[in-house]
């Protein structure tokens, strides 16, 4: 697992071992979602009316459902403020992803998103199946490709053919799309990996169970123990220690999405990983599930 050749929280790379499973060849569509949400009755967390004695000191008027949608800017804006292309939007869930005008009648086979951690879980527990542990994902994105940039191999584009859909062009104002795609494209639009699985890289990210930390570096100093389906740190490690007025856990997020520019956040890549928190969905945040044997 892991990269030395990226971003800091991928490294060091480190051996783990996982047990078989299967994992769902796609990421969970807004059909598949449906026909849960039609079945059980789930509400989802981006649905749900907020409760005022959870944001004492907050107005009235802003405690209103809704989620995080991402809004291409006019022009070039300082990389390093992520609210200049997030909006919150009132009403924006997995039914109106770009906001209540908007509707998944004709995206039935794109990812389901603005899916907060529990949400996912509850539509594994219906199937019968669980989220990802981060071994056992990034063991499957690699399709059997060992210490390989990308689920493919080591180059992005290989002869100029786009095997996933991420941003082409100066993000997050310009997108070429020369993937074939603005946004999320519906599920196997590009080949799968060597495991036969689709949209491993870019599309949206996929949460896994784990709580997210860096590695520890003394972990790798012990090559006579390699974990076997290790399953991260406790929940008080995920903390952001950067934000220490925020005490809400994160999972580990894997896959990237769409919105992964080269030039910004090439995390379309197996040993890349973020963290999300837990009650947070967004517009570019899925999942797919596995059936452990």
């Amino acid at each position: 697992m892991g990269s030395e050749d990226h971003y800091p929280e991928e490294s060091p790379v480190h051996p783990v071992t996982v047990d078989g499973f299967l994992m769902r060849a796609t990421q969970v569509t807004n059909r598949q979602f449906d026909a849960f949400v039609d079945a059980t009755g789930y509400v989802t967390v981006a649905e749900r009316p907020l409760d005022p004695a959870d944001f004492p000191g907050a107005p009235v008027e802003n405690l209103v459902a809704g989620s995080l949608v991402f809004t291409m800017t006019s022009g070039p804006v300082d990389l390093h403020h992520l609210s200049q292309w997030w909006t919150w939007t009132p009403g924006a869930c997995w039914r109106h992803p770009d906001g209540p005008s908007s509707s998944i009648d004709d995206r039935l086979d794109v990812p389901v998103v603005h899916l907060a951690y529990e949400d996912a879980e509850a539509f594994a527990a219906w199937v019968g199946e669980s989220l990802p542990t981060e071994a056992e994902w990034e063991f499957a994105a690699r399709g059997g490709l060992e210490r390989k940039a990308f689920v493919w191999g080591d180059d992005a584009v290989p002869d100029g053919l786009f095997l996933a859909n991420f941003w082409q062009g100066d993000f997050p104002w310009r997108n070429s799309e020369d993937d074939g795609f603005v946004g999320a494209a519906p599920v196997g639009s590009f080949p799968p990996n060597g495991y036969g699985l689709y949209d491993m890289a870019g599309n949206v990210w996929e949460w896994t169970s784990d709580w997210y930390a860096d590695y520890d570096p003394a972990d790798d100093a012990k090559p006579c123990c390699v974990p076997t389906n290790p399953r991260g740190p406790d929940v008080e490690a995920s903390y952001d220690p950067a934000q220490p007025q925020f005490r809400i856990p994160r999972r580990v997020v894997k896959g990237g999405s769409f919105l992964c520019a080269d030039s910004y956040c090439q995390r379309y890549r197996p040993a890349a990983r973020r963290p999300q928190m837990v009650d947070t969905g967004m517009s570019h945040v899925g999942f797919r599930t596995v059936r452990r044997s």
